[in-house]
């Protein structure tokens, strides 16, 4: 019988050094939002939908000359552009860094809520300013305002608009945990145009955007109006929860359980 030979046991695998980085800087940065005053905060929220709006500006742009609406949502990727390398923010951007930070028990569920609610509440009053500026400074816009407007207005509150939702959660976190592998603000810039385009250019059911060409609807005197949009707000914020909460930050925490039980010890 021929002697047994034993294997060596595998060695355990080793941490991807890129991830546990990009796990750092979640943290140290969410750590940042969550302790911002509220000042900051509002200022830094209203710039955000202001940033957006002139996505909202683009997009209409395009979608009244071309009738295309992917071509309109790669125009409309100037906004996601301008929130990066203006270092404003968006509601949806705050669900991958301040709930790790929050994870890892760098700041609380308390602080995480207010700077939701802030940042969504300043991102719609800044986008509100932004649509009745495009439709009062561009009234060849108004018909197609309308119909884009519309379209969110009018969508029945149900499994298909909350897929929607949920899809455009998990692109905006997916976008921003991209964006956060690394320090390049030039390849930071690649991820903003192509789910900038993907967002608006399938028309995926965005608690901002979608208010915001709503407004512009509103502005131009569409026949849905703001008791209309307020649910389809709310719906579409629970979806694009879900999708950023569940589908990514939850998923992307799994890959670095050992950083997460370090940083809740320390």
């Amino acid at each position: 019988m021929s002697p047994q030979v034993h294997h060596p046991a595998a060695p355990p695998e080793e941490p991807e050094p890129e991830i546990e980085e990009a796990f750092d800087r979640l943290v140290e940065e969410g750590r940042d939002r969550l302790r911002r005053p509220f000042l900051p905060l509002l200022s830094t929220g209203l710039l955000g939908g202001t940033d957006i709006g002139t996505g909202v500006l683009a997009y209409l742009l395009v979608l009244h000359e071309t009738d295309d609406h992917l071509l309109a949502g790669l125009a409309f990727s100037i906004g996601f552009v301008a929130l990066l390398l203006a270092r404003s923010e968006l509601f949806t951007e705050n669900f991958l860094v301040p709930v790790t930070a929050v994870v890892a028990r760098q700041g609380t569920v308390v602080a995480l809520l207010r700077l939701w609610g802030v940042t969504l509440v300043a991102n719609l009053a800044g986008g509100w300013v932004v649509a009745w500026l495009v439709v009062a400074g561009l009234p060849q816009l108004r018909p197609t305002a309308v119909e884009a407007g519309g379209h969110y207005a009018t969508m029945p509150i149900g499994w298909r608009s909350f897929a929607l939702a949920v899809l455009a959660g998990l692109v905006i976190t997916l976008m921003t945990r991209m964006q956060h592998g690394t320090e390049s603000v030039g390849v930071r810039v690649v991820p903003a145009v192509l789910f900038g385009a993907l967002l608006a250019g399938g028309q995926l059911f965005h608690s901002v955007l979608d208010s915001l060409l709503v407004f512009a609807a509103i502005h131009a005197g569409a026949d849905s109006g703001y008791l209309d949009w307020l649910p389809r707000l709310g719906w579409s914020a629970l979806g694009n929860l879900t999708g950023g909460l569940v589908l990514v930050t939850a998923v992307r925490l799994l890959r670095v359980p050992h950083r997460v039980a370090e940083a809740q010890q320390g």
